[in-house]
């Protein structure tokens, strides 16, 4: 082999010994392929012959250490410079037993740095045998230990993350398609199997926010990932399955083996946090609407005239619950009579009707009768297309209600009437605590009125 740093080239002895000859510049045919291997390796690498002669000596070696090739190679052991002495008959029985066992000996040695450091490196030794079969050395890999634990520890959180994390976790690769998904995040998409999941495109697992995912990962791969994790609402496409909220965030994968950084996907780390949302949602609701409430009180206790009261009340109300409000009095003969409503088809105050109130004409069945028969609110919702139109045309509601809430108006144990809340398509229909919102703002309204119930406007 040509003189190289990792030929087998002559090298300098202990201090005062003689160096070992060095061998002829030209060498076998693929001398300088072999070198440039050895030089090209990761790991650091030596060889000793059958007694114990450095014969090999990589770069990487070189660099742990600081001996170099020239320097290391035709030394007999280590023994003088890369061991301590205490040392010196462990390491080299150690090294040299490999000659007399199969298979790979792992074994943890503490050697010398040429400037006089020490460091522990994990050697993995095998016999080399000669064109006779016999055993003619042993070549030795090693590296530093803690170098070796970070890439056990790399490669253990790899595997625990694929198998017993909480959290779900899928790497797509550069076409956004999932390559390696856990079990959690097999579950958290509605797969019954790894396999339903690999190698589709986004859209066959989601129903709703496969693009709002898909434009986080691309920009991720052509930016790089965002400050901090976010929430994304989806829907999968498991049957029957609702909309969920996943809190998480991803990273950019780039393979440490180009020279350039070259990106070989996206890792995707989520989790479900869907009964955490809808709670603080839920908590920042009803904090907005106590405070509604109670700023109307107290803007209604300011009010000379009750019907300006409740006016003010129910427009306390409609910010952030609904569209327009209606508020129906009971007049001579129990009919309803409109005393307050929001304009509808545009914003403002709720206001009475011009020239006095005007008996309201619902028909049989109407939900704000039938609010009034069972003391409580009552949901109301169309259908869908011209059916919407129709519904809220014969309920003498304005045109566009698509969701309504009705319920009583009581004051000092009798009904005065009643207070209806319309939605248009672009909110959701009303739920329960909708309706439990509705009974303390009617509440308001019926202590507003008091008196006032019934009797025309001035």
């Amino acid at each position: 082999m040509s003189a190289s740093r990792s030929g087998i080239t002559g090298g300098v002895g202990a201090e005062g010994a003689e160096p070992a000859p060095r061998p002829a510049a030209s060498g076998p045919p693929g001398a300088d392929l072999l070198a440039a291997l050895l030089d090209g390796m990761d790991a650091a690498l030596c060889a000793l012959d059958a007694r114990g002669r450095v014969t090999h000596w990589n770069r990487e070696a070189e660099r742990v250490l600081g001996w170099s090739a020239a320097e290391a190679v035709g030394r007999l052991g280590f023994t003088g410079w890369a061991v301590r002495d205490a040392d010196a008959d462990e390491v080299r029985a150690g090294l040299l037993a490999a000659m007399d066992a199969p298979g790979r000996q792992v074994r943890e040695f503490a050697l010398v740095r040429k400037d006089g450091g020490r460091v522990l490196v994990r050697t993995q030794s095998s016999r080399v045998l000669g064109a006779d079969g016999r055993p003619a050395g042993v070549y030795c890999a090693f590296g530093e230990v803690h170098a070796q634990i970070d890439l056990e520890r790399s490669i253990a959180l790899s595997e625990a993350l694929f198998e017993e994390a909480a959290w779900g976790v899928v790497l797509l690769d550069v076409d956004l398609r999932p390559a390696v998904a856990n079990a959690q995040a097999v579950r958290l998409l509605g797969a019954g199997h790894r396999s339903a999941v690999l190698g589709r495109p986004l859209g066959a697992l989601l129903r709703e926010g496969a693009e709002e995912l898909e434009g986080a990962l691309a920009h991720v791969l052509a930016e790089g990932p965002p400050r901090g994790p976010a929430d994304l609402w989806v829907r999968t496409a498991a049957e029957g399955a609702g909309r969920r909220c996943w809190h998480g965030g991803f990273v950019r994968l780039a393979s440490p083996l180009a020279q350039r950084p070259v990106p070989l996907g996206v890792g995707w780390l989520f989790q479900d946090v869907t009964a955490a949302r809808l709670a603080e949602r839920e908590a920042d609701r009803l904090r907005f609407r106590t405070g509604q409430l109670h700023r109307a009180g107290r803007a209604a206790a300011e009010c000379e005239d009750g019907r300006e009261a409740a006016a003010v009340c129910a427009d306390f109300a409609l910010a952030g619950f609904a569209d327009h409000v209606l508020v129906d009095t009971v007049g001579e003969g129990r009919r309803l009579v409109r005393a307050l409503a929001s304009p509808p088809g545009a914003a403002g105050p709720a206001a009475g009707p011009e020239g006095g109130g005007l008996p309201v004409p619902y028909a049989p069945g109407h939900p704000v009768l039938r609010a009034m028969e069972r003391l409580g609110p009552v949901r109301a919702g169309a259908g869908e297309g011209d059916a919407a139109e129709g519904w809220a045309r014969r309920l003498r509601w304005p045109a566009g209600t698509v969701h309504a809430l009705a319920t009583v108006l009581r004051h000092r144990g009798r009904t005065v009437g009643a207070v209806t809340f319309l939605r248009s398509a672009s909110r959701p229909a009303f739920d329960r605590p909708d309706a439990v919102y509705a009974e303390s703002v009617a509440a308001l309204i019926a202590s507003a009125l008091g008196p006032d119930a019934g009797r025309p406007p001035a």
